[in-house]
């Protein structure tokens, strides 16, 4: 019986796995690459893709516009027709007249402009109404990592593969952007201000510390600071470059001059030393950053890659898969330890009850200050390296 108990913990130690932040050096990095509605895909399966290269582009339709021309004339639907001037299909102008009248010699006029630059799309006999619509956007779709093409979905776009170092942080904002690593920080406790961000920054993938202050934000914004990596940032801060209050929402959307990714949590927090040496590592590197966050259902992390032909002899090197074990390093995720890192010191197999009453597996972690704390695995996320 004590034995089968033995043998049952070691499996469950061995099985326990809890997805978790990468901090890699090498590793292979797969991108789909796809447009928001079918278009036109301009490589082929084995190109050869950089940083800008363009996946795939589209059109996509204007806003349309409702018109009630027939109520603004004053006439019945069915009549509509022999009042236009404009009919579909036609391109029109702002201001520019698409259908009513002149009588009495001039003296009583009626006549319906066009809200936008457009064309007309549909003239409605049954309702009375012109709908038209403002001129097709062009949008495409860049690689965003150089590497290979190793599949095409036709009309759609392509995956990518490419070799390199990847950094997942816990939150971030602004989409997708370039730019070379420029190293700030000696030390995962040093804050960034706005004296540190030079001319010399703009462009750059800017590595802080473990605080990133307000004005060294904007200082970022304003100097043209491609990315801005750092430990943490005071929420007040982040709403105050925002101007409003960040949500629950999918991040990655916001214009604020740069892409910004703590990689700790909010508030002053030593960024990881294994993330900090592994960034400085690659200072003077290109790296693809994108600072898109989703920590609902459908988890996206923001992350720093950096493709890099370096380590050919770990190519071959297997993805961590044993999961939780002891000595595993990891961060807590959740109250009240929230950010803090540590290491796995047991797994035990019995289900625990926490302060919700709900019976959970709990990990023991041994914090950095050598305390030791027992919380549900749900709250903690392996720090991979």
């Amino acid at each position: 019986m004590t034995q089968n108990a033995d043998e049952s913990a070691v499996s469950e130690m061995a099985h326990a796995y809890t997805p978790g932040l990468k901090v890699k050096r090498v590793e292979t990095i797969r991108k789909i690459r796809k447009l928001p509605i079918k278009g036109d895909v301009l490589i082929k399966n084995g190109d050869k893709v950089d940083f800008r290269t363009i996946v795939a582009e589209t059109m996509i339709p204007g806003e349309p516009h409702v018109v009630k021309a027939s109520v603004k004339l004053g006439v019945t639907p069915e009549l509509l027709k022999e009042y236009l001037i404009k009919y579909e299909g036609d391109k029109v102008e702002q201001g520019e007249r698409i259908c009513g009248f002149n009588a009495f010699f001039g003296l009583w006029k009626n006549w319906v402009e066009s809200p936008i630059d457009g064309y007309i799309e549909t003239v409605s006999h049954a309702t009375g109404q012109i709908i038209l619509r403002e001129e097709p956007v062009p949008i495409s779709v860049e690689a965003y990592i150089p590497g290979e093409v190793i599949e095409v979905m036709e009309g759609e776009g392509a995956v990518i593969v490419t070799r390199g170092a990847i950094v997942q942080g816990v939150f971030g904002v602004g989409g997708e952007t370039q730019g070379e690593i420029k190293v700030l920080a000696e030390n995962p406790q040093d804050h960034l201000t706005a004296d540190d961000i030079t001319p010399d920054c703009n462009g750059k993938v800017v590595i802080g510390g473990a605080l990133a202050t307000r004005d060294a934000l904007h200082r970022a914004a304003d100097v043209g600071v491609a990315g801005l990596v750092v430990g943490g940032i005071r929420d007040t801060d982040l709403e105050d470059l925002l101007g409003y209050e960040v949500g629950v929402a999918v991040t990655g959307q916001e214009e604020i001059g740069l892409t910004l990714i703590i990689t700790e949590g909010f508030g002053e927090m030593a960024m990881n030393p294994r993330t900090l040496e592994l960034l400085s590592e690659f200072e003077g590197e290109m790296a693809a950053i994108n600072g898109t966050t989703q920590i609902r259902a459908g988890v996206i992390r923001p992350e720093i890659i950096i493709p890099h032909g370096k380590y050919a002899a770990q190519e071959a090197e297997e993805e961590l898969a044993g999961g939780m074990k002891a000595g595993t390093p990891i961060r807590v995720i959740r109250e009240p330890y929230f950010g803090a890192l540590g290491i796995v010191v047991g797994l035990p197999v019995e289900l625990q009850r926490v302060e919700s009453e709900s019976m959970v597996r709990v990990v023991e972690i041994e914090l950095e200050g050598g305390e030791r704390v027992v919380v549900p695995r749900a709250n903690v996320e392996i720090i991979e390296t």
